[in-house]
């Protein structure tokens, strides 16, 4: 190939010079020197230097070389975006693991960069936190004037009740009952006497200057606390910032990271003041943790506003903006994001037994009942943007009207599964729009915070059952004994009829 490129260069500058000598007779010494070389003209002789193929080989394969690497880098990238893709669908543990956000497959592809990250919008807030104005008074309700919570157990006649339970043994009539409204009204909600979550008295008299709250929980030493960021002075003074924890995590939190104690006794990370519930009132961790996100009114009953957040996340907005936002700007008592993905529950639910999230009989055992019940997918007929949200974050006023709420979403919690996302629809449904609440985009959501990962994957056992057989024989270590025991509880009517809305995924990621 270097003979050929030295040949057609040559016979070009040979006619070249031809050329130009035809048409300069009247200069011929000076035409003979040029074809002897005197000039030292590059052409004159009609050589190349030695090296000059060599670097044009050079050139076009350099020029081809990184043509054929972009060329690759973009199908691997397909190719990733494909399997992850594919992956989301998949039923084997190891591949759904990829789309788990808990999952240890899934951080180091979100390290190595190849998961795509979360959409973020701008959010509509007042820029500087101390002209914000601050209602006065409390927001009244028109139909809840007095909200009460029953505390105790009737005993049942037939000496079969258990020791008392957190959550109560709620029959199905106190349950229907407790979604036809009236002025007056007195409910299950949690905290029932001798059922456990008890608070220390100095957290009890602490808490009680708290108009103010922004709260968040860890249990069973899933997280360690994450400081909020760019949160003004104003709201230091104004907010009382409460992690929640249970023993396993106070230790695991201790051995982890700096807890210091004030001159009260009160433990501290940074802004946050540790609550430790003594005697968890569940066994299984998740449901733990629905005590205080959705029980924020019980367990802080001074608070006016709260802004629930979970323990994996890191606050980037200050709590005052937030309420201004959320709550203050349109007239709101209660504000939760939509889900990113999914719109119905009966798609949420087929989410959680893909990924393994609770036993799949007992989700559908409880989504047979919401169906029979009256729960319709969602659809763009309905008067509300989703069905499922984003509970990761929950802002509200402690109305009656919102406690209500929370404490009848709260029962389903404690009678079904710990999944609150399944629930929390249902119970807009069966209050019939007397709960107003604003849901807002997924994208502000995701502007709120900054996520981390949990220290290690969140399971139990419960979580990988396929049947219920599993359930069977005295003691059953895969039953949980103090919640859920609407699953177990016969129902007042006949379920095996009932079949399930088919699913279609408006998601495939979801």
């Amino acid at each position: 190939m270097e003979s050929e490129v030295q040949r057609s260069v040559s016979l070009r500058a040979n006619r070249k010079g031809g050329n130009h000598r035809s048409n300069n007779n009247h200069t011929p010494s000076s035409n003979s020197k040029d074809v002897e070389g005197g000039g030292g003209g590059l052409f004159s002789s009609g050589k190349l230097p030695s090296d000059y193929a060599m670097k044009i080989i050079w050139k076009k394969g350099f020029i081809r070389l990184v043509l054929v690497a972009g060329i690759l880098w973009m199908l691997l990238i397909l190719i990733v975006l494909l399997f992850h893709v594919w992956s989301c669908q998949s039923s084997y543990l190891f591949f759904s693991a990829i789309c788990n956000k808990e999952s240890k497959v899934y951080t180091i592809l979100n390290t190595w960069g190849f998961v795509p990250q979360q959409h973020r919008c701008p959010i509509p807030v007042v820029s500087n936190p101390d002209r914000i104005v601050i209602p006065e008074g409390r927001t009244h309700d028109q139909l809840i004037k007095n909200l009460s919570y029953v505390m105790e157990d009737k005993p049942v006649k037939d000496g079969s009740q258990s020791s008392p339970l957190f959550g109560g043994h709620q029959s199905w009539k106190q349950r229907e009952r407790s979604f036809k409204l009236s002025s007056s009204m007195k409910v299950h909600c949690g905290f029932m006497h001798n059922g456990g979550a008890d608070m220390d008295p100095v957290d009890i008299k602490y808490v009680e200057k708290c108009r103010f709250v922004v709260a968040s929980g860890i249990f069973d030493g899933y997280d360690v606390p994450h400081q909020p960021s760019n949160i003004s002075d104003r709201s230091k003074e104004l907010f009382c910032f409460l992690m929640v924890v249970d023993e396993i995590s106070l230790e695991f939190i201790k051995e982890n990271v700096t807890v210091w104690e004030d001159h009260n006794r009160g433990q501290w990370v940074g802004i946050w003041r540790l609550i430790l519930l003594k005697h968890s009132p569940y066994d299984e961790p998740r449901r733990n943790g629905k005590v205080p996100k959705i029980l924020t009114h019980r367990l802080f009953p001074q608070a006016q506003y709260s802004i629930w957040i979970d323990g994996k996340m890191e606050l980037i907005v200050d709590p005052l903006q937030i309420l201004e936002r959320y709550l203050w700007h349109g007239k709101n008592t209660f504000a939760i994001a939509q889900h990113k993905h999914h719109r119905s529950i009966y798609e949420e639910a087929d989410a959680n037994k893909r990924r393994k999230r609770y036993a799949r009989p007992l989700i559908d055992l409880h989504m047979k009942i919401y169906y029979y019940e009256g729960m319709e997918p969602w659809s763009p007929k309905k008067s509300t943007v989703s069905d499922v949200p984003e509970g990761a974050i929950i802002i509200r006023e402690h109305t009656a009207m919102s406690n209500l709420f929370s404490c009848l979403w709260f029962n389903e919690v404690n009678l079904f599964t710990p999944r609150d996302q399944l629930s929390f629809g249902y119970v807009v449904y069966r209050l019939g729009g007397a709960f107003k609440f604003f849901m807002f985009p997924n994208c502000e959501y995701n502007s709120l915070f900054v996520l981390h990962p949990h220290t290690r994957e969140h399971s139990s056992k419960v979580e990988w059952v396929k049947s219920l057989s599993e359930f069977k024989g005295n003691g059953s270590s895969m039953k949980e004994s103090r919640g859920g025991l609407g699953l177990w509880t016969p129902y007042p009517a006949d379920l095996k009829s009932v079949v399930l809305p088919k699913v279609v995924r408006t998601s495939k990621a979801g």
